[in-house]
């Protein structure tokens, strides 16, 4: 490594038995994971929990009030951030990952029209097409039933 000229950090470098106990690795959590039927135990990977707040975190800011873009603009950069990050993380356990990045994207979405037409209530009747219609916002479940070459 030092031929290289890199250093190894002490502070994130360990060993681990990754069949007792999990760990983070390049976005991923990586180690024992369990079956929702039956409770058999396998070695798996899904997207880290940081991962997750990081692509939550920047669908908020993109969807911020400042954002004064048109909306189908709007909507296709926000559907080209979610395809990348599905893209990356298409490995692994997928579906709690996808369910909440979808849920934080849903009330994102609403509040963000619903600002932006100053409409009453939550604004789920008036603007589910959004999500719904033909060039609605990327639904991440939907993207992890279709194969690969439709993703990207």
């Amino acid at each position: 490594m030092t031929k290289l000229g890199l250093e190894l950090n002490e502070a994130k470098t360990s060993l681990k038995d990754a069949r007792h106990e999990s760990f983070d690795f390049l976005g991923y959590t990586l180690g024992p994971r369990r079956f929702p039927n039956g409770g058999r135990w396998y070695l798996g990977a899904a997207p880290s929990k940081k991962s997750v707040l990081r692509i939550k975190r920047k669908v908020s800011d993109f969807l911020r009030p400042g954002n004064k873009g048109a909306w189908p603009e709007v909507q296709a950069s926000l559907n080209r951030l979610l395809r990348g990050w599905a893209a990356y993380f298409s490995y692994g356990s997928l579906a709690a990952a996808h369910q909440a990045v979808d849920r934080h994207v849903f009330d994102r979405v609403l509040a963000f029209l619903r600002r932006r037409h100053n409409a009453p209530g939550r604004g789920v009747r008036r603007f589910s097409h959004e999500f719904y219609g033909k060039p609605g916002v990327l639904v991440l479940n939907r993207v992890r039933r279709m194969s690969p070459t439709c993703v990207l």
